[in-house]
């Protein structure tokens, strides 16, 4: 094609656009006729010459004879007549696999990509910023996690937008967790930390954004403050977990690169399967999807082995947990978010008036009170003791500070 000048190649192009518009159903093929300047007769004899010989087909024929590796145009117009018709909300990567598995189509990525943009079914990407260096990986798993949430309508248009928390690994890439929330907050991240350590075990560090459940920043988009730690970071100092805040959305590109990988793929899948509920797409999430993503975008680590440490202690109800300190009353009854927590007698101590305990509200609901090393009893919700946990002794990593 070098052999054309480059007036001819803007001319075949153009065409070549305004025929793939009219195939897609974005404009009428008299529309189209308008938009080259020529008639709806010509514009016929110009989809017929691409229908048969393809994008040389545009050309004048006598200095080129049409391509080998020509797609037909009925393939292209049914290509296009799916994605506007079933794949609609599908990245380009995404179609193109279901085109080969469902479809028998095909194609590469680079042809597909072409014809959907220059029908206008798929957006053009914008330039990309200024350069930037790859953070190389952890060498092995367990030596860094990610951990972060994405606001999104993953559930479909006219269904509200819900946060989508994920925990994967720095070195290969495998999701550990994956969990649909109404918001992300301190609970919900809480709770898929402890499922992780609860079945991976416990890991080295930990990289966050900074928002405000993971770190305290006096100013914003200043620097955090660790002297004022959050719930999180006490529970993970508990661990011997570090915890690593980035200052820019550019330092945390695999987690954004994650999440618009499952923008595309993760809404029209859960569309696909009419999954409409938050409690029928975490089913899906724990049962398929994850299973799915590792088997297509884990990378293998640089070394072989692990850095997760089994889990032996029995206190993660406990770490896990929002915790806060509190004085006794002179009835042995302790105060919390409008509730007195009434404390029976203890055969360590005779009355526990005056001292200060430490109250732990659970991932489940439930509530606890520890002085020092010892559990005075155990609570529901509305603050009723609890028979079978009562006064049972248990041991505290932070015990010796609280007390």
């Amino acid at each position: 094609m070098s052999l054309y000048p480059a007036r001819a190649l803007e001319r075949a192009m153009k065409i070549q656009e305004v025929i793939l518009r009219a195939a897609s159903g974005k404009i009428l093929w008299m529309q189209a006729a308008e938009i080259l300047g020529i008639s709806p007769r010509s514009l016929q004899r110009w989809k017929r010459r691409y229908e048969e010989h393809g994008y040389d087909g545009l050309f004048d024929r006598r200095r080129q004879r049409p391509s080998p590796k020509r797609v037909p145009m009925a393939t292209v117009e049914k290509v296009l007549r799916l994605y506007r018709e079933q794949y609609f909300d599908f990245n380009v990567k995404h179609f193109t696999e279901k085109l080969a598995e469902e479809h028998d189509i095909e194609l590469s990525y680079s042809w597909i990509k072409t014809a959907l943009q220059t029908a206008g079914l798929v957006a053009r990407p914008r330039k990309r910023g200024r350069h930037r260096k790859q953070r190389p990986r952890r060498p092995l798993p367990g030596m860094m996690l990610h951990v972060d949430g994405s606001r999104h309508a993953w559930l479909g248009p006219g269904r509200g937008q819900q946060d989508l928390i994920v925990i994967f690994d720095d070195a290969n890439s495998e999701a550990y967790y994956a969990q649909l929330v109404p918001e992300e907050s301190t609970l919900t991240v809480m709770a898929g930390l402890k499922t992780v350590v609860q079945q991976q075990g416990v890991f080295c560090s930990l990289y966050v954004d900074r928002g405000s459940h993971f770190v305290t920043t006096p100013v914003a988009g200043g620097a955090i403050d660790r002297e004022q730690q959050t719930q999180i970071g006490r529970a993970l100092e508990q661990l011997g977990i570090e915890l690593i805040a980035a200052y820019s959305p550019q330092a945390r590109g695999r987690c954004e690169r994650l999440f618009g990988t499952w923008q595309g793929r993760l809404v029209a899948e859960l569309r696909s399967r009419q999954i409409t509920t938050l409690e029928a797409a975490n089913r899906f999430l724990a049962s398929q999807w994850l299973g799915l993503h590792n088997r297509k975008f884990t990378v293998a680590a640089q070394q072989s082995g692990t850095a997760f440490v089994p889990y032996r202690g029995t206190e993660l109800d406990e770490i896990f947990s929002l915790q806060h300190q509190r004085v006794v009353g002179n009835d042995n009854t302790v105060r919390f978010e409008n509730l007195r927590l009434q404390i029976e007698a203890q055969p360590f101590r005779y009355s526990l008036a005056r001292c200060r305990v430490r109250v732990c509200r659970h991932l489940e609901g439930t509530l606890s009170l520890y002085y020092g090393q010892h559990r005075l009893g155990s609570y529901d919700a509305a603050g009723a003791l609890l028979p079978a946990k009562r006064a049972s002794p248990a041991c505290c990593p932070s015990a010796g500070k609280s007390a």
